[in-house]
């Protein structure tokens, strides 16, 4: 995934500077607390199974703490030219207020998300793609927003998706399996000490952003996120018109790297499709008391997570 090559793209080739007519300003990071401001949530309704056991062999801290300096290289990277959205971003307010609706519920899949400290960001660039690192750390671009023409509901099942990444810890478990094969470790061994792979999140590099997920990686990402959005207030039904609009891109414009590494097709919507009467009871239970057809509430400033808005 290089999202560098298509934030540059998007810069005048003459000035290096964003183009006039993007209201792109370089600020400094949003913070979102990770609050545990709701209770959590019942039993899961989806079911994708126990995380693997072999991400134990990458320390969590570790990872987490390779993502949080990567992820401000990025962000430091798009500001510099003028690529990183503002605070009073319209869009940028919009991804924090879905943000802010799904953080609430995403302990209850990783205890560690209670001290995560999220931050959301919007990279001006055409890619159509977003991501979220281990520890929390989201990023979308302004191409999937505009070029797909996202609902609310449709944003928030791809910052779900993202999240079930990190929330299931998938880059560790991929960065494990990597790196124990290529060093021919086992896990007892593993038990006497961790050696390099205790290492591996110190020397990750740039890999965070180059990881390929399986397949299984996938369909977990879907259903937790899913899950997840839907405890939010954003209707399930929303993950088959987005996934219906991914397929439709990806005939229109050959592929991208969100599509590249998330690919769409009939068996991945039958697969939501089958899921989506498991979570519409927590959707409507998030509705209720809102006014028919009304959007999820606006980002509240008297909560733990609402205070964090602007706080530096």
């Amino acid at each position: 995934m290089c999202w560098l090559c298509n934030a540059q793209a998007f810069l005048s080739p003459a000035t290096g500077k964003a183009s006039a007519h993007a209201p792109w300003a370089p600020r400094r990071a949003f913070l979102l607390a990770a609050g545990s401001a709701a209770a959590a949530p019942a039993l899961a309704q989806v079911d994708v199974g126990r995380a693997s056991s072999l991400r134990r062999l990458v320390p969590a801290e570790a990872l987490e703490q390779a993502a949080q300096k990567e992820y401000g290289e990025l962000m430091a990277q798009a500001r510099a030219k003028g690529a990183l959205a503002g605070d009073q971003h319209p869009q940028l307010r919009r991804l924090r207020g879905i943000a802010q609706q799904l953080i609430p519920h995403t302990a209850p899949w990783n205890d560690r998300a209670r001290g995560w400290r999220w931050e959301v960001n919007l990279i001006g660039s055409p890619q159509v793609n977003a991501f979220c690192m281990p520890g929390g750390k989201i990023a979308f671009f302004s191409g999937i927003l505009d070029q797909l023409k996202l609902s609310d509901h449709e944003v928030a099942m791809i910052m779900g998706h993202e999240m079930a990444h990190a929330l299931r810890e998938h880059a560790r478990e991929r960065i494990a399996k990597t790196q124990a094969t290529g060093l021919g470790l086992s896990l007892a061994a593993s038990l006497f000490g961790l050696g390099q792979l205790g290492d591996v999140g110190a020397q990750i590099g740039t890999q965070l952003l180059s990881l390929k997920y399986s397949r299984d990686d996938e369909t977990e990402a879907d259903l937790v996120g899913l899950e997840v959005a839907a405890r939010g207030a954003y209707d399930p039904a929303a993950s088959v018109s987005l996934w219906n609009k991914m397929m439709a891109a990806s005939r229109r414009q050959g592929g991208s790297s969100f599509l590249s590494s998330h690919p769409s097709g009939p068996e991945r919507i039958r697969q939501l499709q089958a899921n989506i009467p498991r979570v519409q009871g927590l959707y409507q239970q998030a509705r209720r008391g809102q006014p028919a057809g009304a959007p999820p509430p606006s980002p509240r400033h008297d909560t733990p997570v609402g205070r964090a808005i602007g706080a530096r």
